[in-house]
C-alpha cells in the first residue's frame, strides 16, 4: 500500500538524520585538531619568536619646555608669575623610506604539527628632515625651548628575533642600537642615541641606512612610517597571503624560480600610521605591550601552507550529509526498479562507512599530503562498501557499479573542494546533473503500482 511506501520513505530520512550524528563529531573533531594545531603555533612562538611588526625608523626629539605663567593668589597687587618647565617628546618621521627586505622561510616541528619560521634580513634607508624650533609643540608662544636629546626608534613586536646588534649609519656616523624605545606608542623595540641636534640646522636632510636580521613566526608586518615609502619584499616561500590596509602592486613578470617578490608605493595621505603613532603618544599613560597596541595600519605578509588540511576537511565534511542521501537515494531507486528491497540495517550501515570516510581523511591528512589522503581514505571506502554490496545485491556486477557511482561523487567531491571559487557552480552542477538522471530513470515508473506492490 502507499502507506508502506511512505513508511519506508521516512525511515531512509531518519537514517539520513541519524548519520548526522557522527558527521557532526567528526566536525567537532576537526575543530579540536585546528586548535591543537594553533596551541602548537603558540607553543613555538612563545618559547622561540612571534609572527614580527616592524615600526619605524622614527626620529624622536626629547626637550625642554620652559615658560612663565600667572598664577592667581589672591594678593590685591595682581597676579605672581611662576616659572614652568616641562618635558615633552616630538616625532618626526622620515621624508622617504626604502624598506628591501629578503625573507627565508623554514618549518618546525611540534608533535605532528608543522609550523612555519622565517629568517629576515631588511635594509632600511632613507632621509629624515630636523624640523624647526617653530613646529615643535610648546605651552606658550614665548617659550623656550632647549633640546635634551634625539633618538631613532625602531619597534619591534618581539626583539627575541633581532639576530645581530644592527649599527645606524647616521649622515656617515656609525651609532648602535639598544633595547627598547621609551615611547608609549612603541613598546618593544630598539633606539639609537644621536648626538645633539640643533634645530638651527632645520630643513637639512640627513640620510641613514642600517640592516634589520628579524626572525619571527608565520607572519611579518611592516607599517609604512615615511612620507613617501617604497617596500619591496622577496621571499622564497610560493604561497604568500598579502593583507593589512594595502596590497603590492600587480606583478610585473611572474619569477621563474619559487618564491614571490613584491613591491609597495605608499604615501602618507594613503594611510593613517604617522597620526595613529602620534596619537598613541599623546594619550594618557597606560601600561601596553606590543600584543595589546591599538591597531596600526599596515602592510601584512603571511607564510601560509598551499593547502590546510583543516579547512579543506572541515569543508568536505559539509558534504557528508549530501554523500549519504545520495548514496541512499540510490539504493532507494535500486530497490524500486529491480524490486530488490534493502533492509534498513543496510543502509545504516553503508552510510556509516560514508561518515568513516571523514575520519580517515583528517587522520590521514596529517600525517602525508591532503591529495594522497583523500585517494587512501576514498580507495578505503569504495572497496568496502563495494565488497558489502555485492553480496547485499546478490550480484558482484550491481557492487561494481555502485562502487563506480562513488568514485565519480568522491572524484567529484574533491573537484569541489581544490576549486573554492567555483565550488558553488560546481556544486550546483552536480546536483542538477543528479537529479536529471533520477528523472530520466524513473519517467516510466506507475508510483501507484509500486506502492500496491509494497
Amino acid at each position: 500500500m502507499q502507506r508502506t511506501l511512505l513508511f519506508k520513505i521516512l525511515t531512509i530520512v531518519g537514517l539520513i538524520l541519524l548519520i548526522c550524528v557522527p558527521l557532526t563529531m567528526i566536525e567537532n573533531m576537526i575543530e579540536t585538531r585546528s586548535a591543537y594545531r594553533a596551541e602548537a603555533v603558540e607553543s613555538v612562538a612563545s618559547s622561540s619568536v612571534r609572527e614580527q611588526t616592524v615600526v619605524g625608523p622614527v626620529l624622536v626629539i626629547q626637550y625642554t619646555d620652559d615658560y612663565e605663567e600667572k598664577v592667581d593668589t589672591g594678593d590685591p597687587a595682581g597676579k605672581a608669575v611662576v616659572n614652568r618647565s616641562v618635558q615633552r617628546e616630538h616625532l618626526v618621521f622620515p621624508n622617504d623610506l626604502q624598506i628591501n627586505g629578503k625573507i627565508d622561510t623554514f618549518k618546525r616541528k611540534r608533535g605532528i604539527f608543522n609550523v612555519l619560521y622565517y629568517k629576515g634580513v631588511h635594509e632600511m634607508a632613507g632621509e629624515f628632515t630636523v624640523p624647526n624650533e617653530s613646529v615643535l609643540p610648546r605651552a606658550t608662544t614665548g617659550s623656550r625651548i632647549t633640546v635634551n636629546s634625539a633618538k631613532i626608534a625602531v619597534g619591534i613586536d618581539d626583539v627575541r628575533g633581532v639576530q645581530r646588534t644592527p649599527k645606524l649609519n647616521w649622515d656617515g656616523t656609525e651609532i648602535g642600537f639598544r633595547q627598547g624605545t621609551g615611547l608609549r606608542s612603541l613598546p618593544s623595540g630598539l633606539h639609537a642615541n644621536l648626538a645633539r641636534i640643533s634645530l638651527d640646522s632645520a630643513d637639512k636632510p640627513i640620510r641613514f641606512h642600517f640592516s634589520l636580521a628579524l626572525d619571527g613566526t608565520e607572519q611579518q608586518h611592516i607599517v609604512p612610517v615615511g612620507n613617501n615609502n617604497r617596500l619591496t619584499i622577496a621571499s622564497n616561500w610560493p604561497h604568500p597571503a598579502f593583507g593589512g590596509q594595502f596590497l603590492p602592486m600587480p606583478e610585473e613578470q611572474p619569477q621563474s624560480s619559487p618564491g614571490f617578490r613584491r613591491s609597495w608605493n605608499i604615501s602618507n595621505v594613503s594611510n593613517n600610521s604617522q597620526a595613529q603613532l602620534v596619537e598613541l603618544e599623546r594619550a594618557p599613560q597606560r601600561r601596553t605591550t606590543a600584543r595589546t597596541r591599538p591597531h596600526i595600519d599596515a602592510v601584512s605578509i603571511a607564510f601560509i601552507e598551499p593547502v590546510d588540511v583543516y579547512t579543506l576537511s572541515a569543508r568536505a565534511t559539509k558534504y557528508g550529509l549530501l554523500f549519504v542521501a545520495l548514496t541512499f537515494a540510490a539504493f532507494f531507486m535500486f530497490e524500486i526498479l529491480k524490486t530488490l528491497p534493502i533492509h534498513p540495517v543496510q543502509y545504516l550501515l553503508v552510510g556509516l562507512a560514508l561518515a568513516l570516510f571523514f575520519l580517515l581523511l583528517i587522520a590521514l591528512s596529517e600525517h602525508i599530503a591532503f591529495w594522497q589522503a583523500y585517494l587512501v581514505a576514498s580507495a578505503a571506502c569504495i572497496v568496502l562498501i563495494s565488497y558489502y554490496l555485492s553480496a547485499v545485491l546478490a550480484d558482484w556486477r550491481r557492487g561494481v557499479g555502485f562502487a563506480c557511482g562513488l568514485t565519480a561523487l568522491y572524484g567529484s567531491l574533491y573537484g569541489l573542494l581544490v576549486s573554492e571559487n567555483n565550488a558553488l557552480v560546481l556544486g550546483s552542477l552536480l546536483l542538477f546533473a543528479i537529479l536529471g538522471a533520477i528523472m530520466v530513470a524513473t519517467r516510466k515508473v506507475n508510483w501507484y503500482q509500486i506502492g500496491q506492490a509494497a
